[in-house]
């Protein structure tokens, strides 16, 4: 199926509309098509769990509003897809995937939604994700959920999307719309975004508010951009970045501004920049993607980059899972779904009542996989039980001041990278998710940042590079990650194959492009 607006960026949709070539509502209807062109039908992606069914009204009112007082900001027109477990107050559910919130319509939009409204976007739909964001059992299927079914990867539909943002990655990697958010407790953005040859983005904890999110863990869950170009993700996380005073985390910004992620960018922003390699646990775990990776940092020397290697994580051994982060997560989770769920209209009232419903519900809810974590998760106590402060000091200090930290300072690093995982394997609904190996835990366990960018392929499948820094250094990562991507151009559009058939070779750099 051809599509007029294939790989087109946000920039280049605003001036389209700036030159009356499109209108918010001639893009809106063009989305909504190619939804259900290859979602519902076609490919059967699986990605968009419901459209906003004012979608098209709205953009009309943006159109009129474009006519008389001119755009609002930046995203004036501009078709946005939103994850199921964050909250939109309108007439689109919120449920998590799960069957137990089916009929749940918040009485508010989460923050992030309301700054993307404020700078003018469509809220297009809600997306697929791993149901509760992947923490219901110890042996999931990623991109499954009760309530959407089996999210698909676009580059061989027998593959997995990974998760839990599966929906967000694949629906823009599709072209579904201009960009989409995710959400990231231990790399439910970088890890699906990856899987889809698409641009995932972790923010710094508290940098993007969390109300109105249907939580795992305080101290890891963030609300971030997924895109096709590392330019839409920064646009997408200035707007949706700052302060908000139902989530105290936002308080850690400093001086309480933001900068305009934007002006980061920066094309020759890996000239001089030292990047470490984090070798010790991130690599070894697949030939594959070790080999994209090592091409990657030939390209990124090419283009003037100090690459220290290895720039091991003192702690990577103590930072794998389960460890102490399974017990803070396990907290976290029961404390605060209790607390979402006590708002008015939830038609479960806490975790114990989801349980419950599970039980009751085991055919459609636990066809393939159980709810042990959540079982888990029910016997604990609360936050203040000596296990948990224990196991959350222990998580941060490994991942912090012992291990980010103590890495970057020694070696005096502008980022971290290492593969962000292994290329997707097939989807298996019986003995659940295949995972190798994720270089995203040590900034999820320290609330740090991490972007995932295209880094080539193997065996058509899309490897990505995940780049790593200290908290709010955002700038810095957009900075290294543009300039990565203009210099080899790896992002390309799938071709919703059904399997893949053989390596197709694209793992060599592409030559030096400039965008």
């Amino acid at each position: 199926m051809e599509f007029e607006l294939e790989e087109a960026t946000i920039a280049e949709l605003q001036a389209r509309i700036e030159k009356g070539e499109q209108t918010a509502v001639s893009l809106a209807s063009a989305y909504l098509e190619r939804i259900e062109h290859l979602d519902r039908r076609g490919p059967r992606l699986g990605s968009v769990i419901e459209v906003n069914p004012d979608a098209l009204a709205i953009a009309d009112d943006l159109d009129e509003e474009r006519r008389s007082r001119g755009p609002r900001g930046p995203l004036h027109g501009i078709p946005i897809l939103i994850k199921d477990n964050i909250d939109t107050g309108d007439r689109m559910m919120t449920t998590a995937g799960s069957l137990a919130l089916l009929g749940h319509r918040a009485v508010a939009d989460a923050r992030v939604v309301s700054r993307l409204r404020e700078a003018g976007a469509v809220v297009l739909g809600k997306l697929n994700l791993s149901e509760w964001a992947n923490f219901r059992s110890t042996h999931s299927t990623s991109g499954w959920s009760a309530r959407g079914g089996q999210c698909r990867n676009p580059y061989s539909l027998d593959r997995t999307p990974w998760g839990s943002s599966a929906g967000s990655a694949v629906a823009v990697s599709a072209n579904l719309a201009a960009a989409t958010l995710g959400t990231e407790t231990d790399g439910s953005i970088v890890v699906p975004a990856a899987a889809s040859g698409v641009v995932g983005f972790k923010p710094t904890v508290g940098l993007t508010s969390r109300a109105g999110v249907i939580p795992i863990s305080r101290s890891q869950d963030s609300v971030g951009p997924i895109a096709r170009t590392v330019a839409d993700a920064a646009l997408l996380l200035s707007v949706i970045a700052g302060p908000d005073p139902k989530d105290p985390a936002t308080n850690a910004i400093p001086g309480g501004s933001l900068p305009d992620y934007v002006k980061a960018l920066d094309a020759s922003g890996l000239k001089g920049a030292r990047i470490g390699v984090a070798r010790s646990v991130y690599f070894g775990y697949s030939e594959k993607a070790d080999a994209v990776v090592e091409l990657a940092l030939a390209a990124m020397r090419d283009e003037g980059a100090v690459i220290v290697d290895p720039a091991d994580i003192p702690t990577a051994h103590d930072l794998t899972f389960p460890g102490s982060e399974l017990t803070v997560l396990l907290y976290e989770f029961k404390a605060g779904l209790d607390a979402y769920l006590a708002a008015p209209g939830a038609p479960v009232r806490n975790l114990e009542e989801v349980i419950s419903f599970n039980e009751e519900h085991a055919k459609e809810e636990m066809p393939w996989f159980g709810q042990e974590l959540f079982l888990m998760a029910q016997a604990k106590g609360s936050l203040e039980e000596p296990e948990y402060l224990q196991a959350i000091a222990l998580s941060r200090r490994h991942a912090r001041e012992e291990g980010i930290d103590a890495v970057m300072l020694r070696h005096e690093l502008d980022a971290l990278v290492m593969p962000t995982t292994s290329p997707a394997p097939k989807i298996d609904p019986i003995a659940g998710d295949h995972i190798q190996g994720m270089g995203c835990s040590p900034a999820a366990q320290a609330g740090y940042p991490c972007i995932s960018v295209p880094a080539g392929f193997s065996h058509g499948l899309p490897i990505g590079l995940l780049f790593t820094g200290r908290a709010f250094t955002e700038p810095t990562l957009i900075r290294l990650a543009h300039a990565f991507e203009l210099a080899t151009r790896f992002r390309r559009p799938p071709s919703f194959a059904e399997s893949v058939t053989g390596d197709i070779g694209e793992t060599e750099p592409a030559p030096l492009q400039r965008l």
